[in-house]
């Protein structure tokens, strides 16, 4: 029979989940939404582990009750009855054991998230500006697959139709597990609309997507802001452009500058931009952990560096090639329409599987 592997970690787990239980029920966390939050998102992660691991621990008691039995040398039908029992036992306890090991596998505690995504143009002039807007209708398009709400932070854009840079926020169950794959360089190679010898350009553009983290998991002193206020220069319509509500958000100590002026409410938009302010930072402190606790041997699936070219778009040979995996998937125009369900069930069945290697080595106790 499989034995049931990190008892020590399922058990310190069915202690925080009651921890947690109790703590959600003192008056002053009831009075506070965002701490309550919190603490119910921990709650419901450890919840479907806790409820199979003392499921385990019931049907182990009863395993050894009949075992007792047995080996006390009950009447015949008592005895065949426990075999029977002891039999049914042993199944239901190794199925439970397998059930409890691909849920120990650690997983990314930011997986079910909303996210903010941010698009830059990079090397490529015009055509990479054009590149970022096919990214965004992507993205885009596959939020809308997903019924996710999505809703624009800033855009700068091009009078091609193409963005400099956009940042935009997706709302959905799942949606930082899905898109977490996304982060890095994207590389196309295509002529150009305004190439009139018919050569083919490469051209790139990054993508950087963030978990949306709470207040209470990012403390800003106010102190280190400078918020300055000025008019929107998007395509808000008069009402916009009369009135001073777009926001500037300065970072002193780092001097991370965040932008949004997509709302007609000037707090609609400091609220956007330290949103954006609160994931940037949350990211920054994640990567460093990362690199410190795994530098030799960190995973290149959805961790990997944001400098790294991790896919690209190849036009004339109707191709797209994610590096990091090896894989190569045709029909560019249904992918960028949003249809890259293929591409993210590969890159998450790769880091499954670095993470179960991980867990084989006795990464978890």
């Amino acid at each position: 029979m499989s034995e049931l592997i990190g008892i020590d970690s399922l058990e310190r787990m069915a202690q925080r989940y009651d921890e947690l239980m109790n703590l959600m029920a003192q008056p002053d966390v009831l009075a506070d939404p965002q701490q309550l939050q919190v603490l119910a998102r921990e709650q419901s992660a450890l919840e479907e582990l806790v409820s199979r691991y003392r499921k385990y621990q019931d049907l182990q008691r009863q395993l050894d009750d009949a075992r007792r039995l047995l080996k006390e040398g009950a009447e015949p039908d008592l005895a065949e009855l426990a075999r029977e029992e002891i039999t049914s036992l042993e199944a239901q306890l190794d199925a439970l054991a397998k059930e409890v090991r691909e849920k120990l596998v650690p997983h990314d505690p930011n997986d079910e998230r909303d996210v903010i995504v941010e698009i830059r143009a990079g090397a490529g002039g015009d055509e990479a500006a054009l590149f970022a807007g096919d990214l965004f209708r992507m993205y885009t398009r596959y939020a809308e697959r997903q019924r996710w709400a999505i809703e624009v932070i800033d855009a700068h854009e091009t009078g091609i139709g193409g963005f400099k840079e956009i940042v935009f926020e997706i709302r959905g169950r799942g949606a930082y597990s899905r898109l977490k794959y996304e982060s890095g360089v994207h590389r196309v190679q295509r002529i150009p609309v305004t190439e009139a010898n018919g050569r083919i350009h490469t051209s790139t553009a990054t993508v950087a997507v963030l978990p949306e983290v709470d207040e209470v998991q990012v403390a800003i002193n106010p102190d280190d802001l400078r918020i300055d206020v000025f008019r929107s220069s998007g395509a808000g319509g008069q009402n916009v452009q009369k009135n001073s509500t777009a926001i500037r958000i300065t970072h002193l100590p780092t001097g991370m500058v965040v932008t949004c002026q997509d709302e007609r409410s000037q707090l609609k938009n400091k609220n956007k931009a330290l949103a954006v302010l609160r994931a940037r930072l949350y990211d920054i402190e994640q990567t460093k952990q990362a690199k410190e606790i795994e530098a030799s041997r960190r995973s290149q699936v959805g961790s990997g560096d944001r400098s790294e070219k991790i896919r690209t778009y190849n036009f004339p040979q109707d191709r797209l090639t994610d590096h990091r995996i090896g894989l190569t998937v045709h029909h560019l125009e249904g992918i960028l329409d949003g249809e890259i369900d293929e591409i993210v069930e590969a890159l998450a069945a790769a880091e499954r599987s670095e993470r179960e290697n991980r867990a084989d080595e006795g990464l978890i106790a």
